[in-house]
């Protein structure tokens, strides 16, 4: 898959250095796949939910931070939409925010 923003792994892994392990795993991991369909996103990423509208949210360094990624399948293409705390998350959950990012 080609990554949309992989800036955002990296300002992220900047201020929180302790996700620099499991981002860089995941990145290494959703790049090299050739996903056809959530079925298979699941297969690499068993912690991983379909919130709708194309965007993925994926569990990351043991559910400590959270990354939401919109997938085109038909084009081998992840956006990176946010990466963020478990806490982070919840505050943008909780407003309803998720679909808008």
């Amino acid at each position: 898959m080609v990554i949309i923003s992989q800036k955002a792994i990296h300002e992220f892994a900047t201020k929180y250095p302790l996700s620099a392990d499991p981002l860089n795993r995941w990145s290494k991991i959703a790049s090299q796949a050739n996903w056809r369909n959530f079925l298979e996103v699941k297969e690499s990423f068993n912690a991983t939910d379909y919130l709708g509208n194309d965007r993925y949210i994926f569990d990351i360094g043991g559910n400590k931070y959270r990354l939401v990624a919109m997938i085109h399948f038909d084009i081998r293409t992840l956006y990176i939409r946010f990466i963020g705390t478990h806490a982070q998350y919840n505050e943008l959950n909780k407003k309803n925010l998720l679909m808008k990012i």
